[in-house]
């Protein structure tokens, strides 16, 4: 039985991939949702601005849905078929592939048609930037740059931590990186409190995020873009983002497309400003979206 188990596992993440390749997040009743809104009521029960709470808060939610992948694991141990079944419901539920896809065709098609206010009000399903003040080209690079980071997040970490953990990676990732998207940010309320959820996340993804950005590389020239540049730009300028991780992301798809990301980020009264990455033009609007 504990052959069929790794089978089970791989023949449930194939079965989960093709889902959301095929049908997208679930539409209504999202289990994701559901968890942002039981971590939401836990955190105003345990806020302070400190990271002793904070830590506390990462913990137990974290924690339950781990626990609860591993008890649905167990119970399925000697039940191949029923793994494999489980195992393709969380895949398809923790993966965000065709929705980041959606997303970053329709941003294209609104700038194409030159509507900046639908661009703008659209951004905010793919990043959490201040699109206010943002024109075309700032446009186009928040997106570029959000499904460069978003495809190891979305897509690549939850698959290896399947692939490694089962049911309790896939559910225990997804937690994890819908903490750090709630609270891991550097506001005012979040400095501290916000910093564990934050660095778990980054612990996470520190090979999913190489191996995105190697991915990258490998298939540039499926989008007309070039392999040697990718690698080059990536060895050089990969660990100058602030992130351990976005900038892995980040360097690959500016060498593929032959282009500088990076700069001035506003998030809603924050600024940040991130070092280039890469070579060449903006991206633009027909050449990269």
């Amino acid at each position: 039985m504990r052959r069929t188990a790794p089978v089970a596992n791989a023949a449930g993440l194939l079965a989960g991939y093709a889902l959301d390749r095929l049908l997208g997040d679930p539409r209504r009743w999202h289990p994701v949702a559901g968890f942002g809104q039981v971590a939401g009521a836990l955190e105003r029960r345990l806020y302070r601005p400190d990271r002793t709470a904070g830590a506390l808060f990462t913990a137990m939610s974290v924690g339950g849905p781990v626990l609860l992948g591993a008890a649905a694991a167990a119970a399925t141990r000697r039940r191949p078929v029923t793994r494999a079944v489980l195992v393709a419901a969380g895949t398809w539920t923790v993966l965000g592939g065709r929705t980041l896809r959606h997303e970053a065709t329709v941003m294209g098609g609104a700038l194409r048609d030159g509507d900046l206010p639908a661009a703008r009000k659209r951004l905010g399903h793919l990043c959490g930037r201040d699109p206010s003040t943002l024109g075309e080209s700032e446009l186009a690079r928040a997106t570029v740059e959000s499904v460069a980071e978003n495809t190891s997040d979305a897509v690549v970490a939850p698959l290896v931590w399947g692939a490694v953990a089962g049911l309790p990676g896939l559910l225990g990732y997804r937690a994890a990186n819908t903490l750090d998207a709630m609270v891991g940010h550097r506001s005012a309320r979040y400095a501290r409190f916000g910093t564990p959820a934050a660095r778990l996340d980054d612990l996470l993804n520190l090979v999913p995020s190489r191996l995105t950005g190697l991915l990258t590389i490998a298939v540039a020239p499926v989008a007309n873009g070039d392999r040697e540049r990718a690698w080059r730009v990536w060895r050089r300028d990969r660990n100058d983002h602030p992130s351990p991780n976005a900038g892995q992301c980040e360097a690959a798809m500016a060498g593929a497309l032959g282009v500088r990301l990076g700069g001035r980020n506003i998030y809603f009264g924050r600024s940040e400003v991130r070092p280039f990455l890469g070579d060449g033009p903006r991206p633009g609007l027909y050449t990269h979206l």
